[in-house]
């Protein structure tokens, strides 16, 4: 794969079903296996042949098909992948003129090239749980605060 796609692949109904079924196999599969070795191999049934994949892809897997099995479409980009503007900021779901105002605040860090800037994937991704982080602590208080003054 030499260019980078951020475009998910969005589960028809019947991938939805079928992924959540996959999910509950492997979630079972990685569950009792929890102290097995580094590796899986996974057997086709009518085949003699063994593929043989890191332990981290299935967990990778399992993540996957948990979004499918709710229907949400999925990506996968690596962590050292450098984006776009326009692709950051459909990651983030925001526009771009503010994902660049993020950038220019030092929010998130990017790089230029030439007079484009681009953003690392990693960077990108911590930023975002710092974001969702911030964003549930804020409802929590909120709703602490409804609590406390007897409005819920």
């Amino acid at each position: 794969m030499s260019a980078l796609t951020v475009n998910p692949v969005t589960p028809d109904p019947q991938s939805v079903a079928v992924a959540a079924a996959a999910l509950t196999r492997v979630q079972a599969y990685l569950s009792s296996h929890e102290d097995s070795s580094a590796t899986v191999r996974l057997v086709d049934d009518g085949e003699s042949d063994q593929l043989v994949v890191p332990r981290g892809a299935v967990e990778l897997l399992a993540r996957v098909l948990a979004h499918m099995a709710n229907g949400h479409g999925v990506s996968v980009v690596p962590a050292h992948a450098e984006l776009t503007t326009q692709q950051a900021a459909d990651l983030l779901n925001v526009s771009r003129p503010y994902l660049i105002g993020l950038l220019e605040a030092g929010e998130i860090e990017y790089r230029r090239v030439g007079t484009h800037r681009r953003v690392l994937a990693g960077s990108l991704l911590a930023y975002k749980h710092q974001d969702d982080a911030r964003r549930r602590a804020a409802a929590d208080e909120l709703a602490g605060l409804a609590q406390d003054m007897d409005l819920s």
